[in-house]
């Protein structure tokens, strides 16, 4: 629908083993350099804000980068203010519209309260937007942009979009901080910005989906891992310790606060501490506190979101509770020979997750919570566990986004050089893991000393903090992999872990013991030159590229939509109500301020049955159903759009219309297998039909409303409705 159209007119150590242990709090992995009383050489200091100072530069390299992108691909700045809304594609629009919302209401103090009592999102509904979708970000960047005097200076639009762009600084920053700190050299750092940069297509999406809700809360989330990288580094003082957890405990609040599938990524999180606290590679301390900042965070998040069930509901929630649980009452788990204690690690890991899922089901009984149920159809379907005529799993099921991962990604990592050195670095910490693992099992006499102790005494170590980044890798790879989406998961963190596979000790100083000639001079030598290589490397290859990129012009090009739009907002009263398509009543609502009958925020379960209902526009219906089911939405227009109802992206049996007619039973149109329960129709399809004018559906509708690609229909009101109900509407060709 929318189309884009050209314009007219970028210090080494040999030491290991218990040295690798005795390091500082500092972005480094090896000691700094201090005079006799304790004190940061000159050196030490120049060589820090040297490092502070790239890691900085490369955020505010990609903040300028995305922007340049986006203001290229549209030319933003120069269209009009209804064509730089309609850019705000799908669910961006919606969560923009409350921002602008926040700007028109006359006070702050009423803004908020528009919120918390909406009844212009959903017909003949009032709900708190605050409650059921995670716009806190809106409301405060309308607060800020209310209160600073920038108004003379900067537009509301630029205001928002700068915010989000600014945040991939704070990301790239973030990722720059955990390579330094896992590799103990900046370097890492700066072979981490470039290749999430030179990675963009993979890494983000922010450039063209600017209020995605993973464009806010992603950066905090690589805050949060900094965080945790930093708080597993060994020897920190109780001081620091306490700083650092109140860090992560803000950057998981803020990507909790900002995403509604928070809880499923901290599921996945809560996972990986519980397997390092299996395999005994992080203390009973850090584990407990690491629980603590998820729960406090979760909660925080259920009290500002006005007491959400779907927190209290989580399976986060559940398993941190039934791990913490476990974890109290079974003693002993830790002690005894190989066999002992993989059963016992066994029999606790049945008796959490048993527990997990106990708790978890009682208390979405309790809360009577369904609104997350559309997500658990998704995963048995996509694993066929579940039915495959589920209208909601079937929504996402035929979405590439939802898919598995492209393989063509592997060949643009490898493009970069970012897959070659991230495998090798992956699988020999993968050995060293398993057979730290395999140690810490069998030693018996290990429990109750401390950590440690236990690593000094082995030829095989492995911090916590590089375990932990390990383990996240892993784990949120292999759901990059189930999930195409997800893959904005995993590739930031993958830019980090292979700068630090590079520029760290422990894969250098394993190939030079292999060919007998680890000394302090080569290590550090081969630590610095390699990503020198690199970086020098990927700017010969990519930077021409780049400059070409930022210099392509193109023009934001939708005049059928803009058309649309300017209808609405001129033509219909401003309590109209729309019924249509998810993705086009948000922009709807963001540019014409009309009432919606559904939208593209998913997770309310009688949302998702109106949104079935209302499709019904698309399926083979008579003109009596559609009109009822429009009628009992509150729907004072229907705009169908012939992309939709004459569907070409999906293959048949993942087009709109067909997910529509197996959800009802009936037979899919054109040539094809269908299921033998399946039946004819009784009544055309109500999209295609409804432009013949037949006597049935003129008595019904009225057209008010066409283009190439929109058709706009009035319903006609039922004897019971006052005609003065609504103004009346002019008629458009």
């Amino acid at each position: 629908m929318t189309a884009l159209r050209q314009r007219k007119g970028s210090k080494g150590s040999k030491e290991s083993g218990p040295e690798v242990l005795n390091q500082r709090f500092y972005p480094s992995a090896e000691p700094l350099e201090r005079t006799s009383d304790g004190v940061w050489t000159w050196k030490t200091v120049l060589w820090v804000a040297i490092g502070w100072i790239v890691g900085i530069s490369l955020g505010m390299l990609c903040c300028i980068y995305v922007a340049t992108l986006h203001e290229n691909d549209l030319w933003f700045s120069n269209i009009k203010e209804v064509e730089r809304e309609i850019s705000f594609r799908t669910e961006c629009g919606l969560y923009y519209s409350y921002y602008k919302q926040m700007l028109r209401a006359p006070s702050i103090q009423q803004g908020l309260s528009e919120l918390i009592s909406d009844n212009a999102t959903e017909s003949k509904r009032t709900i708190n937007l605050l409650r059921r979708m995670n716009i806190y970000q809106e409301v405060f960047l309308g607060v800020l942009y209310r209160i600073l005097p920038i108004q003379a200076y900067l537009e509301p639009v630029y205001f928002y979009i700068y915010t989000v762009f600014s945040l991939q600084a704070v990301y790239v920053i973030a990722l720059f901080i955990t390579s330094w700190l896992l590799s103990g050299s900046w370097l890492a750092g700066a072979l981490t910005g470039v290749w999430y940069i030179l990675n963009r297509v993979d890494t983000t999406r922010v450039e063209f989906t600017i209020s995605l809700r993973e464009n806010w809360s992603l950066p905090f989330f690589a805050l949060q891992i900094a965080a945790i990288t930093c708080y597993l580094r060994p020897h920190l003082k109780p001081i620091q310790q306490k700083v650092v957890l109140w860090l992560m405990f803000l950057a998981t609040l803020c990507f909790c606060l900002t995403w509604q599938f928070n809880q499923f990524i901290l599921l996945v999180q809560a996972l990986i501490i519980f397997t390092l606290d299996c395999l005994d590679l992080i203390s009973t301390e850090q584990v407990t506190c690491l629980y603590l900042v998820q729960v406090s965070s979760l909660l925080s998040v259920w009290l500002l979101q006005f007491c959400n069930s779907m927190i209290l509901g989580s399976l986060a929630l559940s398993f941190i509770v039934a791990a913490l649980f476990v974890k109290h009452f079974q003693r002993g788990l830790k002690t005894g020979g190989l066999a002992a204690r993989l059963g016992k690690l066994l029999l606790h890991t049945v008796l959490v997750l048993a527990l997990t899922f106990t708790i978890n089901y009682f208390a979405k009984q309790a809360l009577q919570l369904r609104s997350d149920e559309h997500i658990f159809k998704f995963i048995k379907s996509k694993f066929g566990l579940g039915p495959t005529r589920d209208f909601d799993a079937s929504l996402y099921l035929c979405e590439e986004a939802f898919g598995l991962l492209p393989l063509d990604t592997f060949d643009r990592l490898a493009g970069t050089l970012l897959a070659y050195p991230y495998l090798i670095t992956l699988i020999v910490l993968l050995v060293m893991l398993a057979l730290l693992t395999l140690a810490n099992l069998c030693d018996s006499s290990a429990v109750g000393r401390p950590l440690k102790g236990r690593f000094e005494e082995r030829p095989i170590c492995m911090r916590a903090d590089v375990a932990y980044n390990l383990l996240h890798t892993v784990f949120f790879g292999l759901l990059a992999l189930s999930t195409m989406r997800m893959k904005y998961l995993w590739t930031g963190h993958m830019c980090a872990f292979a700068a630090y596979g590079v520029c760290g000790k422990e894969l250098w100083s394993l190939c030079l013991n292999m060919i007998h000639c680890n000394t302090k001079t080569k290590l550090r030598l081969i630590r610095y030159t390699v990503p020198l290589a690199i970086l020098g490397f990927l700017y010969y290859k990519f930077w021409p590229k780049l400059m070409t990129e930022v210099s392509e012009l193109r023009e934001f090009y939708d005049p059928d939509t803009v058309e649309l739009m300017t209808w609405i907002s001129s033509k219909t009263p401003k309590t109209a109500v729309f019924a249509g398509s998810m993705q086009l009543l948000a922009g709807i609502k963001l540019c014409t301020g009309r009432v919606l009958t559904n939208h593209p925020h998913y997770e309310d379960r009688a949302l998702r049955e109106r949104t079935r209902q209302v499709y019904q526009i698309y399926a083979q219906q008579s003109p009596e159903e559609v009109h009822r089911i429009l009628r009992a939405a509150g729907a004072d227009f229907v705009v169908m759009e012939d992309s939709v109802c004459y569907e070409r992206r999906h293959g048949r049996g993942c087009r709109l219309r067909d997910l529509l007619d197996l959800a009802n039973g009936h037979i899919m149109d054109g040539p094809g297998d269908n299921d033998p329960d399946l039946v004819h129709a009784s009544h055309p399809r109500f999209c295609a039909s409804i432009k013949t004018d037949g006597p049935a559906y003129t008595a019904l509708f009225t057209r008010v409303f066409q283009n190439k690609t929109f058709h706009v229909y009035k319903l006609k009101k039922g004897k019971k409705r006052a005609k003065a109900d609504r103004e009346p509407v002019a008629m458009q060709d």
